[in-house]
């Protein structure tokens, strides 16, 4: 009888939640979710890229949906500091804290970043990484971008990635105007080609405490 053929190892590093748990979300709320497939490598490591390889940082995730940044940020870390995942929908919730055990995930809404921050001790963050889509920024009352940099240290940066098809749209440029008024130094980085479909990260820098 013919050897059986030995069992495939277990994939290394930081897990994804599989995309059809993302699919089946969007159809269940598309306002809230967004996209139909999880972000790409490429595009998690642009979002990413403000994570600080040394020392004890304080990051959160904010709309970590399936995980596709999660892994990126875990990569990152290595380990060390604090990696704050706040997801509004519980189900992807429970499948990040079974892919990724150990991460702190919290299952609220972004506008209670500061008691979040609070309730674990941590003060400010030093990076904020947000996968929310741009209906998560509300057009009245006290804006989430001001919420965020108010979170942060002051040498302190934010990510928030966007489709490129839809920088166009005014929900985009209003996000532009609120990520001005809260932050002094807002850029727009390249286009990702390789995610589907191509995106880009904002990354705002000096936030303007309150």
């Amino acid at each position: 009888m013919p050897t059986p053929s030995p069992a495939p190892a277990p994939p290394t590093g930081p897990r994804t939640a599989r995309p059809g748990a993302f699919l089946r979300e969007f159809l269940r709320d598309p306002l809230h979710t967004a996209s139909l497939l999880p972000s790409s490598r490429p595009l998690a490591a642009a979002a990413s890229g403000p994570v600080p390889g040394t020392g004890e940082p304080v990051v959160v995730e904010l709309g970590p949906g399936t995980g596709a940044f999660t892994g990126a940020i875990a990569e990152r870390l290595g380990g060390r500091g604090h990696h704050l995942a706040v997801e509004l929908n519980p189900r992807l919730a429970g499948l990040l804290e079974r892919a990724h055990p150990g991460l702190d995930v919290a299952v609220a809404d972004a506008l209670a970043l500061p008691a979040l921050l609070a309730e674990r001790g941590l003060g400010r963050a030093d990076v904020v990484v947000s996968g929310l889509p741009w209906a998560a920024h509300p057009a009245t009352g006290r804006t989430l971008s001001a919420v965020l940099a108010g979170s942060l240290h002051p040498h302190g940066v934010l990510t928030q990635f966007g489709y490129t098809c839809t920088r166009s749209l005014p929900p985009a440029r209003r996000l532009r105007r609120q990520l001005a008024a809260a932050f002094a130094d807002v850029t727009c980085g390249p286009t990702v080609w390789a995610n589907l479909p191509p995106a880009f990260v904002l990354t705002a820098r000096l936030p303007r405490h309150p």
